[in-house]
């Protein structure tokens, strides 16, 4: 389980991370979202101890990240997976991170059957194209069988069949008992991946709770029905304080305001037959740009609500990709090998 309490950081006059608070509980893949620059990283780095809180804590199992004495057989993380020793080949790259946590050498050859990459396992890393890098990396995390496993935008550069095999893995891995923690800009992806969610935007929590919950607030769920008698369900409907838009050539209406339970007690009162009450879900990613349209920090011209000319980022205020870059220590590189 990860434990962050009151946790922040500063660079500079930026407040990357504020007062944050949340909990990572085992058994299930924990998604963690936010708009560019919200504090994602900055956040995982502080968890794995790459770099220090102006405030607050952060435990792994109720033990900071630095007192953990074989950290690859406790957490298993992926923050750069470009961040590799590119003379090395995948092979060697592993082994070093299994001798210095004292781990099995066979083990090295059995994570990377895992990941697909046994007939590159030989070869250079630096020839690795983004998605190898990519398998390179979950393999570094599963090396010593952790119990918690992070993985920063870990689908990026995969194809199709990579990003349904790493989908596979972390659910299976979380049916295990093991703490999965995620971080992605695809919606998409973590719609189908995460079954609980920490939302932030600049720095701050605005959303700790399931999925189902998450989308279910979002003002986007609607209610599709279908009658006989759609102007008397219409009028009713409207009466009521929902609001009513015409289907197209099936005649069905969407109804949003009400829940699908008030929409049939409404007809149900006014004797009006129904062919079709259906809950139609907002999609994670509408209910994500609902929530966090406040929280942007950097648009494009145009994409500022009410403003076409868009919203220039304020000074001194850098993009988190252009925060301190994760370090090749995220990998077990350069003096500090084996640490994640």
């Amino acid at each position: 389980m990860i434990e962050v309490r009151g946790l922040t950081k500063r660079y500079g006059d930026k407040i990357a991370v504020n007062n944050l608070s949340f909990s990572v509980e085992p058994g299930k893949v924990t998604g963690f979202l936010g708009p560019n620059g919200a504090g994602k990283t900055t956040t995982m780095r502080l968890i794995l101890g790459l770099d220090y809180p102006d405030a607050g804590t952060v435990t792994i199992g109720g033990q900071q990240y630095a007192h953990l004495a074989y950290p690859m057989r406790e957490v298993g993380a992926l923050i750069d997976a470009k961040a590799v020793h590119g003379g090395r080949s995948a092979y060697n790259h592993l082994l070093c991170l299994a001798q210095t946590n004292n781990l099995p050498k066979r083990r090295v050859g059995e994570v990377l059957e895992l990941v697909g990459l046994t007939e590159v396992a030989r070869k250079r890393t630096k020839g690795f194209s983004l998605g190898m890098s990519q398998r390179l990396g979950i393999a570094a995390t599963l090396l010593g069988d952790p119990a918690l496993l992070m993985f920063d935008e870990p689908v990026n550069g995969l194809d199709p069949e990579g990003i349904l095999w790493i989908r596979n893995l972390m659910k299976a891995l979380a049916a295990e008992g093991r703490t999965v923690f995620v971080s992605s800009h695809l919606m998409s992806e973590m719609e189908h991946t995460a079954d609980y969610l920490i939302v932030i935007g600049r720095g701050q929590l605005l959303a700790d709770c399931t999925m189902e919950e998450f989308i279910a607030r979002s003002s986007g769920q609607t209610v599709r029905v279908a009658t006989p008698q759609p102007e008397v369900l219409a009028k009713a409907v409207t009466e009521a304080g929902g609001t009513v838009i015409p289907g197209g050539g099936d005649g069905a209406l969407t109804v949003s305001g009400l829940i699908a339970a008030q929409v049939g007690d409404i007809a149900f009162e006014h004797g009006v037959r129904l062919h079709e009450l259906t809950v139609v879900r907002a999609s994670l990613e509408a209910a994500f740009m609902e929530l966090t349209a406040d929280s942007v920090e950097y648009r494009a011209a145009g994409d500022e609500p009410g403003d076409e000319k868009g919203q220039p980022p304020e000074p001194g205020q850098p993009p988190e990709s252009q925060l301190p870059a994760p370090e090749l220590a995220a990998q077990g590189q350069h003096g500090n090998e084996g640490r994640i």
